[in-house]
């Protein structure tokens, strides 16, 4: 009995390693994410249009690494339509409009509350049952310090601009909520299998968002640039495809605690 918990114990430990290497790839990658979107922008993509390229590719490249299709109950279906909205379309839309609205400083610091916003929402969620972690707090805390650290560049200059604040706060509050909605599926499911999913529903609202406000984008650049194609599958494969597939296994064994 000695060694199978010792086995358990070990596996369990192998795991949240596993997680935390795997959510330091996906940070790592989506911080390099907004250097190629600037290859996309400087040709004529707006940030919404690029949302729906991004999805559509991620999809693709899941359903071939994942050809299998799991057919849900109606009530989860609708769920994942939010997920869909809160952890793509939307979570994108407002982030990108605060960008055009306020600093890129002060969105790189308000966004970065997402985990908090997380772990406090799934404390919610469980009426209090679950306490919030020290490491969570501390890490939170050291992590805000150090965005406000590098995007001030030592300046003491923090200017405020409500409008543009107030929608990367909002892009924070629906990253948690993306967060909190998927753990349920992320504990039962295949992780590529739920984030091929995601990728869908996010395709699917963000591009009625696209034609709205900008309409369909010229995807001549894709083919003819060799430079725009590469950062298209580099974000497409990698920024969603990968690493949202490795995020959603991350959280699932490390949960929102950490």
């Amino acid at each position: 009995m000695t060694q199978e918990v010792a086995v358990e114990r070990n596996t369990h430990d192998a795991k949240r390693i596993a997680g935390h290497i795997f959510a330091l790839f996906s940070v790592a990658v989506w911080g390099s994410c907004y250097v190629l979107t600037k290859n996309l922008l400087a040709v004529g993509f707006t940030a919404l249009q690029i949302t729906p390229i991004r999805m559509a590719l991620a999809y693709v490249v899941l359903l071939l690494m994942r050809p299998k299709f799991r057919k849900l109950p109606l009530k989860d279906e609708l769920i994942f339509v939010l997920i869909g909205l809160f952890g793509g379309s939307v979570y994108f839309w407002l982030q990108n409009t605060a960008l055009t609205q306020t600093f890129a400083a002060n969105v790189s610091i308000i966004v970065c509350l997402s985990p908090i916003f997380t772990a406090l929402f799934a404390w919610a969620a469980s009426r209090g049952r679950e306490r919030i972690g020290s490491f969570l707090i501390i890490g939170s805390l050291i992590a805000i310090v150090g965005v406000v650290l590098v995007v001030l560049n030592g300046s003491l200059n923090f200017h405020l601009s409500p409008k543009g604040d107030l929608l990367a706060l909002a892009a924070g509050i629906s990253w948690a909520v993306y967060s909190i909605l998927i753990k349920r599926y992320t504990d039962t499911m295949d992780g590529f299998l739920v984030t091929r999913r995601v990728m869908f529903w996010a395709f699917v609202t963000a591009v009625p968002l696209m034609l709205l406000h900008d309409g369909m984008p010229d995807l001549a650049p894709l083919f003819t640039q060799p430079k725009v194609l590469l950062s298209w599958l580099f974000l497409g494969i990698l920024g969603n495809a990968i690493c949202f597939a490795l995020w959603n296994i991350a959280f699932k064994e490390l949960s929102a605690w950490w």
